[in-house]
């Protein structure tokens, strides 16, 4: 018995797949999300990824199987979210600071959102993917921030208006591309607050 047969499928397939670098890994989910931002998910394939990265398809096939492991993939490496380490000392502080924070980069994350389309509706993977890149890591950064809030005594927890602030914030960044055609940047986000979000809290 060869050292493969006795090892097995599992254990040769995982050798394989250790020979990807983390940087190479990168390459390869950079490339595929770039590609869906420009393109639009459907219009993504495992063999335009290989031939943007050159490498070759049996590569990615190898290591992720089908496009939607491959994409849900790339996206779960993407966490990052914005509102982390947000800290001012204020609850009005850090609210402001979290609106400039989403801001700064959500055109890039909006245009990724709609480029998925209809396919997210249809594979409850890449719809799980994207709520734990894109969604689930801000909301509970900006849990966190109203939480310290709370118990420094600067709102009450049942204040009605407190469940609402994530709506506030994620809706308008949402809205304000389809009703006056611009992304909401750091300093509309900042008058949102300002004029809508802290005045709901009874803030300043």
């Amino acid at each position: 018995m060869t050292s493969q047969a006795a090892d097995g499928p599992e254990t040769v397939n995982a050798s394989r797949r250790s020979k990807i670098t983390p940087e190479r890994e990168k390459e390869f989910f950079d490339a595929v999300l770039e590609q869906i931002r420009e393109c639009g998910y459907d219009a993504v394939t495992m063999e335009g990824i290989a031939t943007s990265t050159r490498c070759s398809k049996s590569t990615l096939y190898r290591q992720w199987k089908t496009k939607p492991q491959f994409v849900a993939a790339a996206l779960r490496s993407s966490r990052c979210p914005r509102f982390a380490g947000i800290d001012t000392g204020t609850l009005a502080g850090d609210l402001r600071a979290a609106g400039r924070a989403a801001g700064d980069s959500y055109g890039d994350t909006t245009i990724l959102l709609q480029a998925f389309g209809h396919a997210v509706t249809q594979d409850p993977e890449l719809q799980q993917a994207l709520r734990e890149a894109l969604v689930e890591p801000e909301l509970a950064a900006l849990q966190a921030i109203l939480r310290r809030g709370v118990e420094r005594g600067e709102i009450a927890a049942d204040h009605p208006a407190l469940p609402y602030v994530a709506a506030q914030i994620f809706g308008v960044l949402r809205a304000r591309p389809v009703l006056e055609g611009e992304f909401a940047d750091p300093d509309y986000l900042l008058r949102f607050v300002e004029a809508a979000v802290l005045p709901a809290l009874g803030l300043k």
